[in-house]
């Protein structure tokens, strides 16, 4: 019984002249998840996005961490389940669906 509690992700492009942040936020709660996505662009004031998704819309999510342990079984077991397909977040912080 695996769940994500927090996860962070940071991504930094170094381009002239304006350097770009971007980082992703997921904490999860009593009710579900919150995403919080970060952009950065330069010295210009940093723009912030929410989501927030319920325990229903979650159920049976697969984030970065469990999708690369899922993939490393099942490249081991050299077979993939016929309609293999969970929950996910996007790079946006939507919700959206990841097939195998």
């Amino acid at each position: 019984q695996l769940e994500t509690l927090e996860q962070e992700e940071q991504e930094c492009l170094e381009l002239r002249p304006h350097p770009t942040e971007k980082s992703t936020h997921m904490v999860s709660h009593q009710h579900g998840m919150t995403v919080t996505k970060t952009l950065q662009e330069g010295e210009a004031e940093p723009q912030c996005q929410s989501f927030s998704y319920s325990q229903a819309e979650l159920r049976g999510l697969l984030l970065e961490g469990a999708s690369l342990l899922l993939l490393r079984v099942l490249a081991r077991r050299h077979t993939v389940p016929p309609g293999l397909i969970f929950p996910a977040i996007d790079t946006e912080g939507h919700l959206c669906t990841s097939s195998y």
